[in-house]
């Protein structure tokens, strides 16, 4: 039988630790000593075999086709936002007012381009078997490649079409972070026996993903250590906090759950399919309604749904004091043609794209988003003694224990005078723990309306809810920290805060409630990342690293026994 080894405890300096964030859109990775990770698309273009399938993965989370009954929910709540905003209030008190839709219509059906003579480069040609990162933004569309994005909503992109497998997913990884690695840090591949890595996990995770990654960095990568990392944890770290309720919103997906001292309570994570994305396609379809200029503007189109994620980036926000409508530019800008530029109007479009996130009926522009908790494992032939046979251990001395006492008191009652008033034995529920009955740690459903989605706001409210103490809620609502790129919203944090505050639980109202939208000055794209290479160079960190040798050895068993997570 292995012995498991005792973990390296020397310290490691910072600039041998390399950081890997993978997201749906974006990859971060750099060392632990640098200031800012490098930004990668999280992609990869493959030469399509001759007579192959066509397969290229989205840049945006696809439009579906809106039914009449779709539209109608789809316009309902985008009145109910529309009135909130026109009943609230500005910051010197008066009444927020709004510029007809019409009237801006009208400016936007008469707005023209204005074609500028410099002309962008061409398309470029390439013969490579594969293409990583941002280069993949200037192939022809009609080129022979398939697009692979290995992350979707925020899980490993497993699906029935090509490269759609669990092998080809983790080959795609492979590609792209060794060509992060080599080509964007300038570290040979040959040297990465010298380095350690930390990968950072999602909160709610599979745990055959979590074993296959690993063995990925190790055995086919070839980092000298390893250990993983769950993003919401490493987000604490890199905001300096000990405890918050983190709300993480990523291209395409929006994570909730309470941390506390380094460790993400396990009933109070969510995860749901909506991210900045989807707010993206929702301001396309309000800019739509509104007579958008550029007539070919195709969401489709990988160019041109990067140019609608800018757009949103330059005009969205949550600022009460901005009224009526705004002129903004925007310049299209495509390999082989001349750069146009367009002028339009927006109104309250720009606030109800962001708003959408507590309205999440708007995102069903891009179909029906469902949430996940964390399930029970359901066991694992490598690690036989997993949480599943502690679980029923426990119950089985539980069970036994109970008997025993039934016993005893059985006893003491035979050998007592029935005659005597002074000797009382009690009634004791001797029920043994039914196997059948539902655990009774079991987490509850997080609780949605009929054809509902489940609002941020919701999210929040009942995920704090399922933290285990009164204490630890009332800790959780005094500190919510929000993090990722996907609600860099000016103001938004205050609209939180009021929705927060008018749904809270009577006994909470009085704590103090600090909503975190910017933790320590730094973009909370990047918290994440700077979370995980500060707890990575911390001298208790030293004792979960996993080196190749005892990974093929031991296996799966080591993330048991050294996660810095409950496995």
């Amino acid at each position: 039988m292995p012995v498991f080894l005792e973990p390296v405890t020397e310290q490691i300096p910072a600039q041998s630790i390399i950081i890997i964030h993978p997201g749906s859109k974006n990859l971060r990775i750099g060392k632990a000593s640098d200031l800012n990770p490098k930004v990668i698309l999280n992609a990869v273009a493959r030469k399509r075999k001759p007579n192959g399938m066509v397969y290229k993965d989205s840049f945006l989370p696809p439009m579906v086709p809106r039914s009449k009954d779709l539209t109608q929910i789809m316009e309902e709540s985008r009145l109910q936002v529309s009135h909130t905003l026109q009943s609230s209030l500005q910051s010197d008190g008066r009444r927020r007012y709004a510029t007809p839709p019409q009237q801006i219509a009208a400016f936007n059906r008469r707005s023209t381009s204005e074609t500028q003579s410099v002309k962008e480069a061409d398309w470029i040609k390439r013969e490579d078997d594969y293409i990583v990162g941002d280069d993949i933004l200037a192939l022809k569309d009609d080129d022979t490649y398939n697009i692979h994005f290995p992350y979707k909503r925020g899980e490993l992109n497993v699906h029935s079409g090509p490269g759609g497998s669990l092998k080809s997913i983790l080959a795609d990884l492979k590609v792209i972070w060794e060509y992060a690695i080599e080509e964007k840090m300038g570290i040979p591949l040959k040297d990465m026996k010298l380095y350690k890595v930390v990968l950072i996990i999602p909160d709610i995770y599979n745990r055959l993903y979590l074993k296959e990654l690993t063995t990925l960095l190790l055995c086919e990568i070839g980092f000298g250590g390893c250990f993983l990392l769950q993003d919401h944890v490493a987000a604490t770290f890199g905001a300096g906090l000990g405890f918050a309720c983190v709300v993480d919103v990523g291209a395409e997906k929006t994570s909730v759950s309470c941390v506390e001292d380094g460790i993400s309570h396990r009933d109070t994570r969510v995860r749901i399919d909506y991210g900045g994305s989807d707010i993206t396609q929702t301001l396309f379809w309000l800019l739509q309604k509104c007579a958008f200029p550029y007539k070919n503007c195709d969401a489709t189109d990988k160019l041109d749904a990067m140019l609608l994620d800018q757009l949103k980036k330059d005009i969205c926000h949550v600022d009460l004091n901005i009224c009526g409508s705004q002129e903004k530019t925007f310049t299209v800008k495509k390999p082989g043609m001349p750069v146009e530029a367009y002028t339009i109007q927006v109104g309250d479009e720009c606030l109800i794209a962001p708003l959408s996130l507590f309205q999440p009926e708007l995102f069903k522009v891009t179909g029906v988003h469902s949430f996940h908790t964390q399930k029970r494992f359901i066991g694992d032939s490598e690690d036989p003694h997993d949480e599943n046979y502690l679980r029923e251990t426990s119950r089985k001395y539980t069970k036994d224990n109970s008997e025993h006492s039934v016993e005893m008191q059985e006893e003491a009652a035979m050998h007592t005078n029935a005659g005597d008033d002074e000797v009382v034995v009690d009634n004791v529920d001797s029920a043994p723990i039914s196997i059948n009955n539902k655990e009774p740690d079991a987490p509850r459903d997080f609780i949605v309306g009929p054809q509902q989605s489940l609002s941020l706001d919701h999210a929040i409210l009942q995920s704090i809810d399922r933290c285990p103490t009164e204490d630890l809620k009332r800790k959780m609502y005094s500190c919510i920290l929000v993090v990722g790129s996907g609600m860099k919203f000016q103001g938004i944090g205050m609209w939180l805060h009021n929705r927060i505050s008018l749904q809270i639980p009577y006994m909470f109202r009085a704590e103090q409630m600090d909503i975190i939208t910017l933790p320590k000055e730094i973009d909370p794209g990047m918290t994440t990342w700077k979370g995980a290479s500060i707890l990575s160079c911390l001298e208790s960190a030293q004792e979960l690293w996993i080196n190749r040798q005892e990974w093929e050895q031991i296996g799966v068993r080591l993330l048991r026994e050294r996660a810095p997570f409950m496995w």
